[in-house]
C-alpha cells in the first residue's frame, strides 16, 4: 500500500503528460525507423554490408560520446526558456529535417557517393537527436517530486512510445508493396519525409506544453561560456564522476543493461524462428508473420504491461515491482518453446503478454526511480543533473545495444545458423530455440540479483524530498537576505 497520497499540486496535468509522451513516441518513432530502413541500404540500394554496418556504428558511438556532454549543457544551461525547452525545440526540428534529407537515396548514385552522403548526414542526425532526447529525458526527471506520479508520468509517456513499435514493423511492408512504391528505396524516400514530419511535429510539443522544475538555485548566471571552458570542463568530470559512483544509480544501470541486452540478443531470433521454424524457409508463405509479432508485443506492452506495471508499483514498490515484472518475463520466454508450433503459428502470441512484462516493466520503472536518484544527488552533491543522469543512464542503453548486436552475431553462428541456406538444419534450429528463451532468462536472474539491494523506497523518497523542501527554503531565505544587504550598500 502507498506510504502517502499524492498533493494535488504534485500531480502532472493529462495534457501536458499526453504533451511530454508525445516527445517520447518521437523519441522511440526514430529509431524504431531506423532499424527499418537501414535494410533498405543492403537489399535494395546494394551497399557492401560491411560499409553498411560502418553507417550504423559510427554516429552511434559519437551518439554514446555526445550524450553526456548534451546532458552537462542542459543541466547548467540557464536562459528565460529554461534549460531544457529550448534545446528540444531545435533538436526536434534538426532531426526530422535531417532523417527526411538523409534517405534521399538513389540506386544510380554510386556506392561512395551513398555512403558518404549517408554518413554525413547521420551524424549531423545524431547531433540533432541528443540535443534532442537528452534534455527531453531531464525534463521528466523533474516535471513531479512526487514518488508515484512519477511513475504514472513514466507511464503515460512510455504507453505513447509503443505506438512507434506497433506502427514501425509495417515501414517494412509499406516500402517494399509495389502497389503502393516501384522500388523500395523511392518507398523510404517517400515514407521518410511523413516520418520525419510527424517526428518533428510531436518532438516540439513538450517544448511548448511542459512546464521545467523552479527553483531559486537554478536562476543564478550561466556559467557556460569560452572563459569558462576550463572549470566547465573540470565541473563536467567532476559531475561525471559523481554520477557514476552513486551506488543506486549503478544498479539501476546495471539491471538495465542485462534485461535490455538480453531483450535485444534475441530480438531477432523471432524473425529467423519464425520464417525457418514455423515456414521452412518460405518467406512467402511466413508474410506478415514476423510484422504481427512485433505489433502485438507494443500493443501488449502498451495496453497490459504498463497499467499492471503502474498499479503494482503503488502498491509493492517500485523495485518489488520490477522484481515481479522480471519473473513473469521468465515465465513467458519459457512458454515460446511450446508457443512455437508448426501446427499452429497463431500460439506464437500465446506467451507475449508475459514477456512483454520484462521490457515494458523495465522502462517504465525505471525512468521512474531514477527520478528519484536525482534528488539523492542534489541531497548529497546540492546539485540537480537530470539531463546527466539521463545520458549517463541511456548511454548504457546504448552500449547495451552495441553488445546485444555483437552477442547476437555470435550466437547464431555457435548454434550453427547458416545466413545462405534456405532451409536451416534442426539442430541449429532447436539450439537457435533454446538460446532464445534461456539468453533473456539468464540476464534477468543477474538483473533480479543486482537490484535487491537498491534502497530508495517510498519512505525513503518522501525523507529526502522533505529535507530538500527545507534546505531550498533556507537558501531561499538566504539569497533574499543578501538582496536586501546589497541594495542597503548600494543605497549607501
Amino acid at each position: 500500500m502507498a506510504i502517502h497520497k499524492t498533493a494535488p499540486g504534485d500531480v502532472v496535468p493529462f495534457g501536458q503528460k499526453i504533451a511530454f509522451g508525445s516527445g517520447h513516441l518521437a523519441n522511440q518513432l526514430f529509431p524504431a525507423a531506423l532499424g527499418i530502413f537501414m535494410v533498405v541500404l543492403v537489399l535494395s540500394l546494394k551497399m557492401d554490408p560491411f560499409l553498411a554496418g560502418v553507417l550504423a556504428a559510427l554516429p552511434r558511438i559519437f551518439d554514446a560520446v555526445t550524450d553526456p556532454i548534451m546532458g552537462y549543457v542542459s543541466d547548467n544551461t540557464r536562459s528565460k526558456w529554461g534549460r531544457r525547452k529550448p534545446y528540444i525545440f531545435l533538436g526536434a526540428i534538426i532531426t526530422g529535417v535531417t532523417f527526411m534529407v538523409m534517405w534521399q537515396l538513389y540506386p544510380e548514385n554510386s556506392q561512395t557517393y551513398n555512403f558518404f552522403y549517408f554518413l554525413i548526414l547521420s551524424l549531423v542526425f545524431y547531433t540533432g537527436y541528443t540535443i534532442f532526447a537528452t534534455p527531453l529525458i531531464g525534463l521528466g526527471y523533474e516535471m513531479t517530486p512526487d514518488y508515484n506520479e512519477r511513475t504514472r508520468l513514466m507511464a503515460v509517456s512510455q504507453w505513447m512510445g509503443q505506438i512507434a513499435w506497433m506502427i514501425a514493423p509495417w515501414f517494412w511492408v509499406i516500402i517494399y508493396d509495389q502497389d503502393i512504391y516501384a522500388s523500395a528505396p523511392e518507398g523510404a524516400r517517400n515514407l521518410s519525409m511523413w516520418v520525419g514530419g510527424l517526428c518533428m511535429l510531436l518532438g516540439i510539443m513538450p517544448a511548448l506544453f511542459n512546464k521545467e522544475l523552479e527553483l531559486a538555485a537554478l536562476k543564478e548566471d550561466s556559467k557556460l561560456n569560452m572563459k569558462n571552458i576550463a572549470a566547465n570542463t573540470k565541473d563536467f568530470i567532476v559531475g561525471i564522476k559523481q554520477t557514476m559512483t552513486c551506488k543506486p544509480f549503478l544498479k539501476l544501470c546495471g539491471a538495465t543493461f542485462l534485461i535490455f541486452n538480453g531483450f535485444q540478443t534475441i530480438a531477432q531470433f523471432a524473425f529467423f524462428i519464425i520464417i525457418f521454424y514455423l515456414f521452412n524457409g518460405d518467406t512467402t508463405a511466413a508474410g506478415h508473420w514476423p510484422a504481427w509479432f512485433g505489433t502485438v508485443s507494443a500493443l501488449a506492452t502498451a495496453f497490459l504491461v504498463i497499467p499492471i506495471i503502474t498499479f503494482i508499483s503503488q502498491k509493492i514498490g517500485k523495485k518489488n515491482a520490477f522484481i515481479v515484472a522480471t519473473l513473469i518475463s521468465m515465465v513467458g520466454y519459457f512458454l515460446k518453446w511450446w508457443g512455437f508450433s508448426p501446427e499452429n503459428p497463431n500460439m506464437m502470441f500465446i506467451p507475449i503478454p508475459l514477456m512483454s512484462f520484462g521490457i515494458g516493466g523495465l522502462f517504465t520503472l525505471m525512468m521512474s526511480m531514477t527520478a528519484d536518484v536525482c534528488d539523492l544527488d542534489e541531497l548529497n552533491n546540492g546539485t540537480r543533473r537530470e539531463a546527466t543522469f539521463g545520458a549517463v543512464y541511456w548511454w548504457m542503453v546504448k552500449l547495451g545495444t552495441a553488445v546485444a548486436l555483437l552477442t547476437s552475431g555470435a550466437v547464431l553462428n555457435w548454434v550453427g545458423f547458416d545466413q545462405n541456406a534456405t532451409v536451416q538444419t534442426a539442430e541449429a534450429l532447436t539450439n537457435l530455440r533454446i538460446a532464445d528463451i534461456l539468453i533473456p532468462v539468464i540476464t534477468g536472474l543477474l538483473a533480479i540479483i543486482i537490484i535487491w539491494k537498491y534502497d530508495i523506497t517510498e519512505a525513503k523518497a518522501n525523507e529526502i524530498r522533505e529535507i530538500l523542501t527545507v534546505r531550498r527554503a533556507e537558501f531561499l531565505q538566504e539569497n533574499k537576505i543578501v538582496e536586501k544587504i546589497n541594495i542597503v550598500e548600494e543605497v549607501k
